[in-house]
């Protein structure tokens, strides 16, 4: 969070309150307050979804602020061929923010512009997109966007 210097910058902020240290006070979650602290471990997840014919599985916590999935995609996944029917969309409608653990993904948006991202890239995807695994090296990516919905049959 930015320190403010002037309370009457707060609302410009969109800030609810100023704190004793000059800081914009978050408010969020149960009675309007954000708790302290959070800590989940992805390796207890609060739920999995599994994608089709085993090609890759989700596994998500949610730290009340959001949902943040590790997502594991498979040799041979593509979302064309193991998410579209679930989402019964032509391409992917989320949004995606993610980092990329291991593996190689292609993504190819609607309007033919693509990338391929790979371990240690920070990525962004606009809703309208495929995507699918390069290589024989599992894709593992932490993404914090786009995974209310995604791969729920």
């Amino acid at each position: 969070m930015a320190a403010v210097s002037h309370p009457e910058e707060a609302q410009d902020l969109r800030c609810p309150g100023i704190s004793e240290r000059g800081r914009c006070k978050a408010v969020r979650g149960k009675e309007g307050q954000m708790a302290g602290l959070t800590r989940k471990n992805i390796s207890s997840p609060d739920e999995v979804r599994q994608m089709k014919d085993g090609k890759g599985q989700l596994e998500l916590v949610d730290l009340g602020a959001g949902l943040v999935a590790r997502a594991t995609f498979e040799p041979g996944w593509k979302w064309s061929e193991h998410v579209k029917p679930m989402a019964g969309t032509d391409s992917c409608q989320a949004a995606h923010v993610g980092y990329v653990i291991s593996g190689r993904m292609k993504i190819v948006m609607d309007d033919g512009e693509e990338t391929e991202i790979g371990p240690g890239d920070f990525m962004t995807a606009a809703p309208g997109h495929d995507a699918w695994i390069i290589g024989n090296e599992p894709c593992v990516i932490i993404d914090w966007q786009g995974m209310a919905d995604y791969a729920k049959g």
